[in-house]
């Protein structure tokens, strides 16, 4: 009897990459031909939903398939959690190399600069990365730390710099089985700048290409340009990502390994470009919340869509059970392999739950068609406390009629029975998740839906507004 092999595992994390800027999901600027292409041949999760818009807690889901509340890495500047398995120990003891390129940002407070320390680099065997990388280098200086914790310089521009690391690591690992963590920075914006640098060239291209509807309408008088200045080196940044990695692909190809290689792609979170409150992410919007996420190779070619909403909390078991190794007990992710080929999930729950911390204490539950939001009030300190006692609601999504979120519904008497459902719900999401049991107060009531742009805070004006125009 001859015995399968383990297929190879290769994950890419973008920073920051709404899930709008595909093709697959309408985006006609032609800037994700690779993606979609892994789309198409593989499965692509249709609504993929950040356990929490903010970095470091986000990693730290896709690490141990645990919400951030359960990791304690519940905002920026935490470490990740010796005492929990994590994604790299599983396929470690499973005889893999393990490797980690690119952005970590699961170090905590030891400085941006510094090295990662061995036992705080989440279990990888082989490493060249730096904590936060938007620190380290800049969009032609790519400065990352070995193993050894010795500054290297990469050449090149920083996505294909990282890229052209993930293909010596395949080189060099692909006679044995290896999981591959490649975490780049594009499309984060570089933050001293607050710019988005892409290749030359490449900004000018897709300028004024695609306007999101939620900029369009939230945005549309803003002053030099507002967040549209943004959006041309935004995609370009995604455009060099895609071409990386296609020449990724190329190489696996190339070794022999492709048809043997899960390759997944996804995001930590979004982008609302500042239109839905004073930076970029940090609400449960879906501009902030909703991420590219797609698979293909062993278990996943062919796989088609998967239609209900689906936490990327969900995929560090998925990879587990994928490469035929023992999930974990405890996980609040469950493995997407049965909802692939129109499968189905009996125990998997119908909502995501998002988590915000940091900006303030909320929660969020994301259905197929409802989303459901509730905040701590201003006693609460979001820097040092994870959670809170009471929430109350504050906004309530129609997502198949209003799938950018321009009309709150929350408080509506029309809408009293939906509200109290998914009240319910959150709140049995809460008690799974968290073992807490909050008291959430009811909206005021009202008699019209609250415009976004008249309910939530700007960091533009709003004076002299006109709508913006996008170009096919």
């Amino acid at each position: 009897m001859t015995v399968p092999r383990r297929p190879h595992v290769i994950v890419v994390l973008t920073d920051q990459q709404r899930w709008d800027t595909t093709g697959v999901h309408g985006n006609r600027a032609g800037v994700t031909r690779e993606f979609d292409r892994l789309a198409r041949e593989g499965t692509l999760v249709e609504h993929a939903i950040t356990p929490n818009p903010v970095c470091a807690p986000a990693r730290s889901s896709l690490q141990t398939g645990l919400y951030p509340t359960a990791t304690g890495v519940f905002r920026n500047g935490l470490p990740l959690p010796r005492d929990v398995p994590s994604l790299a120990e599983v396929f470690d003891a499973a005889g893999y190399a393990t490797g980690y390129i690119g952005k970590w940002h699961l170090a905590g407070e030891d400085g941006p600069d510094g090295p990662v320390p061995p036992e705080r680099r989440g279990g990888y065997r082989s490493w060249l990365a730096s904590d936060r990388l938007e620190f380290t280098s800049d969009a032609h200086r790519t400065v990352v730390h070995d193993g050894d914790g010795e500054p290297v310089r990469l050449p090149g521009y920083r996505s294909d710099a990282l890229v052209d690391a993930a293909i010596r690591f395949v080189a060099d690992h692909h006679d044995r089985p290896f999981l591959l963590f490649l975490s780049l920075l594009e499309p984060h914006h570089q933050n001293a700048a607050d710019d988005y640098p892409a290749p030359r060239g490449y900004r000018e291209r897709y300028e004024g290409r695609w306007i999101p509807p939620d900029l369009a309408a939230l945005a549309p008088g803003a002053p030099h340009g507002g967040p549209y200045r943004h959006l041309g080196g935004y995609l370009g940044q995604i455009k060099r990502v895609d071409e990386g990695l296609g020449r990724l692909r190329d190489a696996l190809f190339g070794l022999g390994i492709e048809d043997d290689t899960v390759l997944a792609w996804t995001a930590d979170h979004g982008s609302h470009f500042r239109t839905r409150n004073s930076e970029y992410k940090r609400s449960a919007h879906e501009a902030s919340v909703r991420v590219p996420f797609a698979l293909t190779g062993p278990s996943f070619r062919g796989g088609g869509l998967v239609r209900q909403p689906v936490s990327t909390v969900d995929l560090m078991p998925t990879l587990i059970d994928a490469a035929g190794l023992v999930v974990p007990e405890g996980l609040h992710g469950r493995s997407l392999l049965p909802l692939l080929h129109g499968g189905s999930d009996p125990q998997r729950p119908g909502s995501v739950l998002v988590q915000i911390s940091e900006d303030h204490i909320g929660r969020a539950l994301r259905t197929e068609r409802w989303k459901y939001v509730v905040a701590a009030g201003p006693e609460t300190d979001p820097w040092r406390e994870a959670a809170a006692d009471h929430y109350r609601e504050t906004e309530l999504y129609d997502l198949a009629a209003d799938p950018y979120e321009l009309d709150n519904l929350i408080g509506l008497d029309s809408h009293a029975s939906v509200r109290d459902e998914l009240r319910a719900e959150l709140l049995r999401l809460l008690d799974l998740v968290e073992g807490a049991s909050p008291e959430i107060t009811p909206s005021p009531a009202r008699s019209v839906p609250q415009r976004s742009p008249d309910t939530l805070p700007r960091s533009v004006p709003w004076e002299g507004v006109r709508f913006g125009h996008q170009r096919p």
